[in-house]
This record gives structure tokens, C-alpha cells and sequence, in this order.
């Protein structure tokens, strides 16, 4: 398997690595690494792979292996150099990109709380985010930005901890998502905790997120549509809300 670095400590941007296997598609695989892996709505890591000659091997994205969520596959741009199995290298993400992703990611989680409806699908992206909610009611993005911007402000801690399976089955109100459950079959779910004792928000999440939320910055929400009678969209945005 892959040791998922990223998922005890998001703000790790290099590691020493061993290449375990090179795929048929000429995916690189790791014993570790700091490549977050596409999933949960997350991009995955781009960056780059030093050999110990200083060679390097641009990485696309990270993903994991299909059908197998222990093992992640490094994808290299096209006619890249490829290392040799056994080779030990270097791992480095883009760092700009991925700090701007957990910034991204930890607002999308203080979206769901200043609209606690069920969420049908999110993407989260460097610039421009978004969750669909169920729901048929309207909303006023320039109240949600504010209370948001409230959260951020208050500099609340952001952590992980992890529950046992059971835990998670006697509060099943902590899974915000309607269409997508946790991944079960380890015995234990991660949660990312917002606030002391979690007084803001706590849901499963495999995502990166920001240690307090004033790293998040200036936020909005940028645009609000209607996506079905039962469904809104919201996108979230870097930036202050422009002024109409």
C-alpha cells in the first residue's frame, strides 16, 4: 500500500519516497507519499518527483489505483522520464496549488454550516468551488457570505480525529453528504473537527484542510443557481463579494 502522508498532516509538501511499482500505463506508485489523491469532490496533487541524480518527472495528478483506495498512482505528463522500481526519490507537490485547495476545501465545510441542508454533490477546485444542496428555498449569498466570513474571522482550530465505525452509526447525522456514504472496511472514519470540541462542525472527511480558519482569507459566494426543483448550487470564490 501507499502511506498517505497527507492525511496526518496536510501541510507536508515534500517526502522521501521508494517507487514500488510502475504500472502498464506508466503510473508511478510509491511506498509514501504527499500527493493528495483525486477523491471526495478534491483534485489531486500535481508536483514533481526527484531522482537522486536531481533528474525529474513532472506528476499530472495523483489517483488512486481503480478499485483499490490503499495504493495511489502518480501520473507523469506525457514522455516524461520514468524512474525504475526500487528507485528512492524525492516527492514534491506544488505547494501553492495545494495550500489554496485546503483553503478551499475547509470554506466548502463552513458553507455546509451556514447552510445545514443535504448536500448532492461538490467540487473543489484552486478558484472557483462548489456544493449542491437539496433544497427548493432561495437564499441571499451576500448573508452567507458574511456569516462565512464570521467563521473565518473567529480563527477557529481545524483538526482531524478518527471514530470507530460503530461511533459513526450512532450519529448518523454527522454525514452531511445524501447520495455518498464514508468509506467503510477499515473499522474506523476519519473526521475533520472545526472549532474547540468541534463546536462548529464535525463530518467525515478525507480531504486537506487549513489548521484555523483565518487562513481561509477573504471568501464568498460568488454565484447561486437552480439546478432542479430540489437543488442550489453554490460556488464559492476567493476574494471579497463584488459589489453590484
Amino acid at each position: 500500500m501507499t502511506v498517505p502522508l497527507f492525511a496526518s498532516d496536510a501541510y507536508l509538501s515534500t517526502c522521501d519516497a521508494r517507487v514500488t511499482t510502475i504500472t502498464e500505463n506508466n503510473g508511478i506508485i510509491l511506498d509514501q507519499t504527499v500527493f493528495y489523491a483525486t477523491s471526495g469532490g478534491q483534485s489531486g496533487d500535481s508536483g514533481f518527483l526527484e531522482w537522486e541524480d536531481g533528474s525529474k518527472t513532472e506528476i499530472e495528478v495523483a489517483s488512486y489505483e481503480p478499485g483499490n483506495k490503499t495504493r495511489i498512482i502518480h501520473v507523469p505528463v506525457e514522455d516524461a522520464q520514468l524512474p525504475e522500481a526500487g528507485a528512492k526519490l524525492v516527492a514534491h507537490i506544488d505547494w501553492e496549488r495545494r495550500y489554496d485547495l485546503m483553503r478551499m476545501h475547509t470554506a466548502c465545510h463552513l458553507l455546509s454550516v451556514v447552510c445545514p441542508m443535504p448536500i448532492t454533490g461538490a467540487a473543489v477546485s484552486v478558484s472557483d468551488s462548489r456544493i449542491d444542496f437539496d433544497m427548493t428555498e432561495t437564499a441571499d449569498k451576500g448573508e452567507l457570505t458574511d456569516k462565512i466570513q464570521a467563521l473565518v474571522e473567529a480563527n477557529h482550530p481545524v483538526y482531524t480525529r478518527w471514530i470507530e465505525e460503530a461511533e459513526l452509526d450512532a450519529n448518523p447525522g454527522l454525514v452531511k453528504s445524501k447520495n455518498v456514504k464514508p468509506p467503510r472496511g477499515i473499522g474506523k472514519i476519519r473526521l475533520v473537527c472545526i472549532g474547540d470540541e468541534a463546536a462548529i462542525d464535525s463530518q467525515p472527511c478525507g480531504g486537506t484542510h487549513v489548521g484555523e480558519t483565518r487562513e481561509i482569507g477573504e471568501i464568498h459566494i460568488g454565484k447561486i443557481e437552480k439546478k432542479g426543483r430540489e437543488n442550489r448550487r453554490m460556488r464559492l470564490r476567493f476574494g471579497p463579494l463584488p459589489q453590484t
